[in-house]
């Protein structure tokens, strides 16, 4: 038993007054004789044993009676031992995608955030956090309707994260009680190692809310898979937690319905289908399923533009005509001039410019090309059999320290391809074995500090280049290699003539970093922005004579289809899709987590926790012993005459 007020504990020495009240009484008995002795000898020892006991008896209750009160007013009470300590308490409350599972058609964060609200104890000070939001040393009624209009977000932090944050809620109070309280799915992507609570002194909490249905269909996907003369064909996939027969599934142009049909499943996890849509016509795509699951992954946004066409300028003194081939109308205007017709203000406008194994390059032509490079345009050099190595040097080492030096004669194949180069990404669907690989009679040896693309056996490189500079250290000619021939010249010209001004994709995963360009001369005050109604986001941005480079990182996270505007003017539009980190419903066995206490539901956790910090008063009961007291002692005056 413990005390409130232990120093009212001095009062039980007021027992003492009525112990010497009782004990030194001054009265005293006063003898009177009678006549007949026999019977009032009798009366008299009768009288004195019964005074004796009562005086006794009310000594006793007396002394219970001021003892109670004392003990009344020091005020008594048992709890555990923990109960007394001062606890700070942080709760983290996952607001993620997958929260949106359904528990009794309430979805898993409406319910949690009910069952807080009821059980967090309207007078206690804490913090909580979600993966976005953070509320520090508030009382519930300060967050109750933030609380209630909480969205789902598309951040998940992990384990790891989320003790780390906690760690800096908690005050930096040594003899407290840390309690760290976690509100999740605790989805398996999360883990990735956890600290050691006995270390940082805090007792962690781990509440786990599971929907009562694990399935969900997902809109992984979608991709144009075949371009035909007046259509393309979009191939969507789908994918489910579990085996399904079918799922309607419906595409839109803006708010118009364009097709729907129903993917087949066939009793397994996944499945594909193909919309086909028309050629050279813009549309703001969404795909859309009717599922039951998860809700934010169910939609799929995707835009399609009108065509950019990239200008692509060749400054040639041999054979031309496959840049011709490879840079057709539909995507690229293209042009080829001779070194001695070249108009140079032609350049600034360009978008690929190829030096066409020119004998040697001109200062004039050597301070126009670095220009036009600094201000974002791309450049592919193809020496000739005859090259000035001077003035190539001078040229190139200018750009990205690269130089050539002496000839190389024999017979070289090439037998290495940079699959992972950008240059390539996306041409090979696997890396080949198999290739027949183009042969070189003479090339340039070389140094650069640009990586290799295409190398011979030998490892000395045919191709080099980064950052939209490439160079070719072998004259193409036909009698010098059988390049032009091979399936390596087109995805490689072509490649470098389609990054020279990247279109957007089909959609863009928030949180992925990505740029695209827009073929736009801005003024020198003006910028980009994207704009989505009445919302508008400035993202990063470069501007170049030709065109701007928008750049993307983790700090957009808001999707939807955007308009990029320069003022008023509409230029094209790009999509944003969350990530589907959150579709795959497979969860963690918290039972193999170190924990101090594991439960199924806020509700049960609060009241473990109210049942730990309990204190029982006892000043009640001995208030009722008092007046017990009170009460026999009128008993025995009446009983004891």
């Amino acid at each position: 038993m413990q005390f409130k007020h232990p120093e009212l504990l001095w009062a039980l020495f007021l027992l003492l007054i009525p112990l010497f009240i009782h004990l030194f009484q001054l009265r005293r008995f006063k003898k009177t004789p009678f006549t007949n002795v026999k019977l009032l000898q009798k009366i008299v020892v009768e009288s004195r044993k019964s005074n004796t006991l009562k005086k006794w008896l009310l000594l006793i209750t007396r002394l219970l009676l001021v003892a109670a009160l004392v003990l009344a007013f020091a005020q008594p009470f048992f709890a555990e031992e923990t109960a007394l300590a001062k606890k700070d308490t942080v709760i983290y409350l996952d607001d993620s995608f997958s929260m949106q599972a359904k528990n009794n058609s309430v979805s898993l964060l409406e319910d949690a955030v009910q069952d807080l609200i009821k059980s967090i104890p309207k007078e206690n000070t804490f913090s909580l956090f979600t993966n976005e939001k953070t509320f520090k040393n508030v009382e519930l009624k300060d967050i109750q309707n933030d609380l209630l209009s909480l969205n789902f977000s598309n951040k998940q932090l992990k384990l790891k994260e989320v003790e780390l944050k906690a760690s800096t809620l908690f005050p930096q109070n040594k003899e407290s009680i840390k309690n760290l309280i976690m509100v999740s799915d605790f989805q398996q992507h999360i883990f990735s190692g956890s600290i050691d609570s006995t270390q940082t002194g805090i007792q962690k909490h781990l509440v786990q809310l599971l929907p009562e249905k694990k399935e969900n269909v997902v809109i992984d996907s979608a991709y144009v898979s075949t371009t035909l003369p007046n259509t393309i064909e979009l191939t969507t996939e789908l994918s489910s937690t579990s085996p399904i027969e079918n799922i309607p599934v419906s595409l839109y142009n803006g708010e118009n319905l364009i097709a729907k049909t129903s993917a087949n499943f066939g009793g397994t996890k996944k499945a594909s289908m193909v919309f086909t849509l028309p050629k050279n016509e813009v549309i703001h795509g969404k795909i859309e399923v009717s599922d039951a699951g998860l809700a934010y992954d169910n939609t799929l946004l995707f835009t399609i533009n009108e065509k950019e066409k990239i200008k692509v300028l060749s400054i040639t003194q041999g054979d031309s005509g496959f840049l011709n081939r490879i840079f057709w109308d539909d995507e690229f205007l293209y042009a080829s001039y001779s070194l001695q017709n070249l108009d140079y203000s032609l350049l600034e406008s360009q978008n690929l410019i190829v030096l066409n194994e020119l004998n040697s390059i001109p200062n004039s032509l050597q301070n126009a090309l670095k220009s036009f490079k600094n201000n974002g345009g791309y450049l592919v050099v193809v020496p000739s059999q005859t090259t000035d190595l001077t003035s190539y040097n001078q040229f190139l080492s200018s750009i990205n320290s690269t130089t050539f030096s002496e000839l190389m004669e024999g017979t070289f194949n090439m037998t290495q391809i940079s699959f992972s180069h950008p240059l390539y990404t996306n041409v090979f669907e696997k890396k080949v074995t198999n290739f027949q690989y183009p042969t070189v009679s003479k090339y340039y040896r070389s140094q650069s500090t640009m990586p290799n693309i295409l190398s011979f056996e030998n490892g000395n490189p045919f191709l080099i280049g980064e950052n939209g500079f490439y160079v070719f250290t072998s004259s193409l000619s036909k009698d010098n290699t059988n390049f032009k021939a091979s399936p390596l010249i087109v995805p490689t010209f072509y490649s470098m003539g389609d990054n020279s001004l990247k279109s957007p994709e089909l959609y863009t995963i928030l949180g992925n970093f990505f740029s695209t360009d827009v073929a736009v001369s801005l003024g020198k005050d003006n910028i980009l922005k994207l704009v989505q109604d009445t919302y508008e986001f400035i993202p990063q941005q470069q501007s170049f004579d030709n065109k701007v480079t928008l750049t993307f990182d983790n700090n957009f996270e808001r999707n939807g289809i955007y308009t990029i505007k320069n003022g008023n003017e509409n230029l094209k539009n790009i999509s944003f899709n969350h990530p589907r980190n959150e579709s795959d419903l497979s969860y963690l066995d918290i039972n193999t987590l170190h924990a101090t206490s594991k439960q199924s539901s806020i509700i049960s956790l609060f009241s473990e926790l109210e049942n730990d910090n309990r204190v029982t008063d006892l000043w009640k009961w001995f208030v009722i012993l008092a007046l017990l007291f009170i009460l026999v002692e009128i008993l025995i005056q009446k009983v004891f005459k």
